[in-house]
């Protein structure tokens, strides 16, 4: 665990800055906004808390560049921390939580269509269906010949 250093803002010439999953912890120095070059910023999935310090270029940043710090608060994040709400707690649920379930039903969907047109190219497309067991015929038949060679090898 460690800070963000409060005189950051001597690297007057620094364009970009990542220090996501850095277990970083504490908060965002208010030195920062003074970075006038800075167009790139991520803070994402550290142990950040507080205020975002308020300045142009900070400001100006996208919301994912400090995703994961359930603590941290003000522009440009839209959710406000509460200080009734565990850290635990809104890094397990929020957002990422119903992104995931999304994931994962666009994974079951996807997987039962594809499946589903499988399968259904076969029952509809006899030549298809015909070369696909014949295929599959030839597979077996040279598993279990290689089956039976290794095992006759070791008896």
């Amino acid at each position: 665990m460690g800070k963000i250093p409060s005189n950051i803002d001597s690297m007057k010439n620094l364009e970009s800055l990542d220090l996501s999953y850095n277990n970083l912890s504490g908060e965002i120095p208010a030195a920062i906004s003074d970075l006038s070059f800075l167009s790139f910023l991520n803070l994402s999935y550290d142990d950040l808390i507080g205020q975002i310090p308020l300045g142009i270029q900070v400001e100006t940043l996208d919301a994912w560049s400090y995703g994961g710090n359930p603590r941290l608060y003000g522009r440009p994040l839209t959710k406000h921390f509460s200080k009734d709400v565990n850290p635990d707690e809104a890094k397990q649920g929020g957002a990422n939580g119903s992104q995931n379930e999304l994931l994962y039903l666009g994974i079951g969907v996807g997987y039962i269509v594809g499946l589903n047109g499988f399968w259904y190219s076969l029952i509809l497309n006899r030549a298809w269906r015909h070369k696909y067991f014949r295929i599959l015929d030839h597979i077996l038949d040279w598993l279990y010949l290689f089956v039976a060679l290794k095992l006759n090898k070791v008896g």
